[in-house]
């Protein structure tokens, strides 16, 4: 048919499916290849083409770019870089110094959700207040405030009677000794809910990763049940088919003889969600334990207390925050201070920031 006979309407379609022609083939032009077998996932859990390819990396001394391409997480995670010298190559990263940084982001998520933490208690200073004076008016079924230990415990306890999910558990170290009756009866509920095919996942503080009655305790569990520690952690949490919460309603107080069993959903999703998030960081502990490595002849434990120390908190803020006595603390001061040179506390400080065991970068 010749252009003189094409009519208005043949021509706007000619058109049309011209442009959408040069539309796909410029987007082909700059569509990058994209491996289809790769999954997002976190540092911590490395692909498995990604962990052969960073192994061959760092005994080889590097890979060529092309190899990398379907292994983006590589790059992205910074385990390699390009070399300044030769861009079509990647050079890997000491797996020392890459698992410091990402322990050290790590860390910070850590305090920041420590902050959100401390945020929300003080949002729930005023109702605690109010529910001290006023339990009958703030005792609903969203929020209600449990006075007494034993009040405490057997709600607790009927509470997981009814679940069959899992069982979610902040227990940072108490001073206060546990009377031998309530370890048996929280043994005694927690084989219950394993029984019937729930789950516990339980976040302690590192100073308790040795402790012989909290290992023996897991002696005595059989199911799906985990453990895991960081150097800080919330204050305790307990959470039950992530709809059930417990807080402690006066936690400057040891005894935990105060507490708000929580049912409001956000609040419930909220706290769920922080634990996933700490959980995520943690270092295993049972049923396989897993060991922070030293850098530079400083012990994780010491690495903790060197960052505390540089923002300017006592022997004793110290100890609180990491769940250790005051002794011990300074035990590990001294060992610091060893292994720097240092011979006063100003100058551990200095020899700290100078050191950059607190910021060591790749």
């Amino acid at each position: 048919m010749s252009a003189s006979t094409e009519t208005p309407t043949m021509r706007r379609e000619h058109a049309d499916d011209e442009r959408a022609a040069r539309a796909e083939y410029a987007g082909a032009e700059r569509a990058e290849p994209v491996s289809a077998e790769h999954r997002a996932h976190g540092a911590e859990d490395l692909c498995a083409p990604g962990v052969l390819l960073y192994e061959r990396a760092v005994r080889d001394g590097r890979v060529p770019v092309a190899d990398a391409a379907p292994t983006p997480c590589l790059v992205e995670f910074g385990l390699l870089h390009p070399v300044v010298e030769d861009l079509d190559w990647l050079e890997p990263v000491s797996p020392a110094i890459a698992l410091h940084r990402l322990l050290r982001v790590s860390e910070e998520r850590v305090v920041a959700e420590r902050r959100r933490g401390e945020l929300l208690a003080e949002t729930f200073e005023p109702l605690l207040r109010l529910g001290e004076h006023r339990a009958g008016v703030t005792d609903t079924p969203a929020l209600r405030v449990l006075s007494g230990v034993e009040r405490i415990n057997a709600v607790i306890s009927q509470t997981l009677a009814e679940a069959s999910g899992e069982l979610l558990a902040v227990q940072p170290r108490s001073g206060t000794r546990i009377p031998a009756e309530r370890l048996a009866s929280a043994l005694d509920r927690d084989r219950a809910l394993l029984e019937r095919g729930g789950r516990i996942r339980t976040l302690y503080q590192h100073t308790l990763r040795h402790s012989p009655a909290i290992l023996a305790r897991y002696e005595q569990l059989n199911g799906d049940v985990e453990a895991r520690t960081l150097d800080e952690v919330t204050e305790r949490l307990l959470i039950v088919d992530r709809a059930v919460a417990f807080v402690p309603a006066n936690p400057e107080n040891s005894d935990y003889s105060l507490a708000l069993e929580i049912r409001h959903p956000a609040l419930v999703s909220h706290f769920a969600t922080t634990f996933d998030r700490l959980w995520r960081l943690a270092l295993p502990m049972h049923p396989v334990a897993a060991h922070h490595p030293s850098q530079n002849g400083v012990t994780h434990r010491q690495h903790a207390i060197a960052a505390l120390l540089i923002e300017g908190h006592t022997d004793a803020v110290i100890a609180e925050r990491l769940g250790m006595n005051v002794r011990t603390v300074r035990v590990h001061i001294a060992k610091l201070a060893a292994t720097l040179g240092s011979e006063s506390r100003a100058q551990l400080g200095y020899l700290i920031g100078r050191s950059g065991i607190l910021d060591q970068e790749d």
